[in-house]
């Protein structure tokens, strides 16, 4: 009897633990979608309350969704739709091809270019921006959208990395069945590799989408006209230390920006745990 007593005191204890710990991580995302009920005269004077005293829900979503300058910020969400979609697609396919070549493909210095990819994971992005910049500008793509897709075309070293270690997991026995088959190497990849390499695509993709939806420094650096500003660009216009700053329209679309994020979270969570050994080899 004690035992068994000692066993549920120990799953209260932690379920309440995880409880606990969850609600500290949902805080931030509670404390904003709340903030964006609130009026803008009570946001930091009842900062610590999750109920609003006064609701201004229609204000604060209309203001927002109004947008700034005359651009509402469904254009900025299109923005940031585009850029995230394209430059996520652009850096899975680089990567992928890359990491197919570093896993199955004998060429002379494999090991040592592998080095170099991975030793780029070192170098932070900012170092990269005044080169990126001197390229996009003579290439006259400034304060255009390409500008902000281009550069994640061409790879990136953590997917690079997660990639390899997928493939090496993969039996070689397959690619040496299929060239027996009449497969070249780009026919194995397509046929074999790739199919069994889709959790890694999703997992990484996963990633890219949220890098790039959430990424402020680039277009801050690359462009100046609103017309083309990105939502995480976009958000910080509602906030001017002039005149009037419009906290609740800033609250609402902040909780808006997040929601494509989190459908494409839900949608595709399964893939962040799944094997590729055992998704992909089942009988």
């Amino acid at each position: 009897m004690a035992i068994i007593k000692k066993s549920i005191v120990k799953k209260a204890l932690f379920h309440i633990f995880a409880v606990s710990l969850g609600l500290l991580m949902v805080y931030p995302l509670l404390w904003t979608l709340s903030s964006s009920f609130k009026d803008n005269s009570e946001i930091f004077v009842n900062s610590y309350s999750l109920v609003p005293n006064k609701w201004a829900v229609m204000e604060n979503y209309a203001s927002g969704w109004k947008g700034i300058s005359g651009i509402p910020f469904s254009v900025f969400l299109f923005n940031s739709a585009v850029v995230a979609a394209a430059g996520t697609f652009g850096g899975i396919i680089s990567s992928m091809l890359a990491a197919y070549a570093f896993s199955r493909i004998d060429f002379a210095g494999r090991k040592f270019w592998f080095m170099c990819a991975m030793t780029t994971l070192m170098i932070p992005n900012q170092v990269m921006i005044v080169p990126q910049y001197i390229i996009l500008k003579n290439l006259d793509m400034i304060n255009k959208l390409q500008a902000l897709i281009i550069p994640w075309f061409f790879g990136n070293a953590f997917f690079i990395f997660l990639m390899v270690q997928f493939i090496r997991g993969i039996p070689a026995e397959l690619d040496e069945a299929a060239t027996i088959d009449g497969c070249s190497k780009m026919g194995v990849f397509f046929r074999i590799i790739l199919p069994l390499l889709t959790p890694a695509i999703a997992t990484c993709a996963i990633f890219s989408f949220y890098w790039i939806w959430q990424d402020f420094f680039q277009p801050l650096i690359f462009m100046s006209r609103p017309k083309y500003f990105t939502v995480s660009l976009a958000l910080n216009l509602y906030i001017d230390p002039n005149s009037f700053s419009n906290y609740g329209a800033l609250f609402a679309m902040s909780f808006v920006s997040l929601v494509p994020v989190i459908i494409l979270f839900i949608l595709f969570q399964k893939y962040l745990v799944e094997g590729i050994a055992t998704s992909g080899l089942k009988g």
